[in-house]
């Protein structure tokens, strides 16, 4: 994780892309879009693709109304590093799991060896130790990265949130290391990834379905309204009167990732999931290209909404 995940939301709505009604439903054979079985799909693979250009990046995107089941996919098959995004999964795990194994009162203690960069809030409460319930708010909301590494202790480190995915159905997305060495992102290093329509599919299982108790998913969904990291990505994008749910991701080889539901004026969900990263490895990580990207599925999956 990187300073671009720990800034303070701001919601200004930027309007990087004019969309035009007629490209939503263009046919682009040549584009590498595709659309989930049974749900109507809507084509942007050209849209995606200047951004691509525009920002020297490869993007992945899976978005789906989740009330209509309008879909939107490019690149949905292919792997990324997830990066910070895999603490709101850690998180979940530990709120599915927390009866038998974590429960959210219990006190962690921990030495200050244990303390690594992006890590503030862990910091903080070095003297007092964290609760899991604690831990879990400042993974998701701050994404601190010691915090982060304190939830795998609790659900059996990263294999152990391996299976949690498994558990889920999800037999693709993977964390093979802890932070912060999940963070190194390498281009066709299978370590530490997911897809975008995998992890899509998970997140929303977890925030919308019934992968959780419903207390739990509340419990979730609640923190990760609280998110603070995603200021100049899908909070950026979005119009300012959504409530935005989400979990930012940020790594070498600008990899900069995020996966949210936002639910509209009409309470209308919309569930969101957008990965990038360059060839590069000390390449910028550039938010805007997050942030354009939310503003083509919204104005997309719910225009007018």
């Amino acid at each position: 994780m990187t300073s671009a995940d720990r800034m303070p939301r701001r919601r200004l709505f930027k309007t990087g892309i004019t969309l035009a009604a007629a490209a939503a439903s263009q046919t682009l054979a040549t584009a590498p879009a595709s659309a989930a079985p049974n749900a109507e799909s809507v084509d942007l693979g050209a849209e995606f693709a200047d951004l691509e250009r525009r920002y020297g990046a490869r993007l992945g995107v899976y978005a789906r109304n989740v009330r209509t089941g309008g879909t939107v996919a490019y690149r949905a098959g292919e792997a990324f590093a997830m990066c910070s995004t895999f603490k709101a999964f850690a998180a979940a795990a530990v709120l599915r799991d927390h009866g038998d194994c974590a429960p959210l009162d219990k006190l962690i203690h921990y030495p200050p060896m244990d303390i690594l960069a992006n890590s503030r809030q862990s910091e903080a409460h070095l003297a007092t130790g964290m609760t899991v319930g604690e831990a879990c708010a400042a993974a998701i909301q701050y994404s601190d990265n010691t915090a982060g590494n304190l939830l795998l202790r609790q659900v059996g480190g990263p294999q152990g949130l391996t299976r949690f995915f498994r558990s889920l159905g999800d037999r693709v997305s993977r964390l093979d290391r802890w932070e912060t060495d999940l963070n190194t992102a390498v281009p066709g290093d299978p370590q530490d990834t997911s897809t975008p329509e995998a992890l899509g599919g998970s997140f929303e299982r977890l925030t919308l379905g019934r992968a959780l108790a419903r207390a739990d998913r509340e419990q979730l969904v609640t923190w990760l309204k609280g998110n603070t990291t995603s200021a100049e990505r899908f909070g950026a994008g979005l119009p300012r009167n959504w409530v935005l749910a989400d979990k930012t991701g940020t790594g070498s080889y600008a990899t900069a990732n995020d996966i949210g539901v936002a639910w509209t004026t009409r309470r209308t969900p919309l569930l969101l999931t957008v990965l990038s990263t360059k060839d590069a490895k000390d390449a910028p990580v550039d938010n805007r290209l997050i942030r354009d990207a939310a503003t083509v599925l919204a104005a997309t999956l719910a225009p007018g909404e």
